[in-house]
């Protein structure tokens, strides 16, 4: 395949008031690679003034407001889309990562070794050192809903064990879907499937992307040589009923896309009528 675009590193992160994590990301990001990458802050509405800071502070920072609170996966695709064709490799990351020594430069060796990967994504940990399943297997029907309905109820459930299989297969290796926190993507593979589906405001977006790159005939490939760490909730904390509203509707709009017609609105409805009981459970 002809590839038309540049051999260059551009870094989007999606921000809605990061707070002092943005100053971390950046800094630290400087040791994840050789390269000069680009930064493109996708902003979406934030109020804090961080991003704005930011952009003025470093000269390989760029702000781009996207105009409103669009949502995580519209908003970077709004970054990739703003990018000039010599960025032929886009990462997509949180705004509250910090990067690992040399972690992209780990993940751009990969992609030399796997010619068809169009997303690779490093080891995850959070503040604590626990290692976060970001490999996961794109969720069958069975395990999707045993690990939607049960997953906080009964976190050790058989269902929820299997999907977050990669907490102890730390090897370099194709997986279903990788987190959305930290994404080296091949432009011309995130081209091919049009991006992420704007229709997911936040959360599934990621799994929607790696299921449908793995079948345009692209892998996603775990590289866990190269480490980032995650720390999470920060844009978020404010608003974590909302958040976890907006988890619940788009882990419906996630099986519902994938049982379309008639003969499936009896399994439309009882999932969405568990999801509704977990969120209310949930958010007491």
């Amino acid at each position: 395949m002809t590839d038309a675009y540049g051999d260059d590193l551009a870094v989007v992160t999606v921000t809605y008031s990061p707070g002092d994590t943005l100053e971390r990301f950046i800094t630290t990001l400087a040791g994840a690679t050789t390269r000069s990458p680009l930064v493109v802050l996708a902003d979406n509405g934030s109020t804090d003034g961080a991003p704005e800071a930011a952009a003025a502070r470093h000269d390989h920072v760029r702000l781009l407001p996207t105009g409103g609170n669009l949502g995580y996966g519209r908003a970077a695709n709004h970054g990739v889309a703003d990018l000039p064709p010599e960025y032929g490799w886009v990462v997509v990351a949180n705004p509250d990562l910090e990067w690992g020594e040399g972690s992209l430069d780990t993940l751009l060796d990969a992609a030399t070794r796997w010619p068809r990967g169009g997303a690779f994504g490093p080891l995850i940990t959070e503040r604590d050192g626990t290692v976060y399943p970001s490999a996961r297997e794109v969720p069958s029907l069975g395990k999707g809903i045993g690990h939607g309905l049960l997953g906080k109820l009964w976190p050790a459930n058989p269902w929820t064990r299997a999907y977050k299989q990669s907490a102890t297969d730390i090897t370099e290796r194709p997986a279903g879907w990788l987190s959305g926190s930290c994404l080296l993507l091949r432009r011309t593979a995130f081209d091919s499937v049009t991006g992420f589906d704007p229709r997911y405001f936040m959360y599934f977006e990621d799994v929607d992307l790696g299921e449908r790159l793995g079948q345009a005939g692209w892998q996603n490939v775990y590289v866990p040589t190269a480490t980032v760490m995650h720390i999470q909730g920060v844009s978020t904390a404010k608003v974590s009923d909302k958040m976890l509203a907006a988890h619940h509707a788009s882990a419906y709009r996630y099986i519902s896309d994938r049982h379309p017609g008639p003969a499936w609105a009896p399994l439309r409805a009882a999932v969405k009528a568990g999801l509704a009981l977990r969120l209310k459970i949930s958010t007491r």
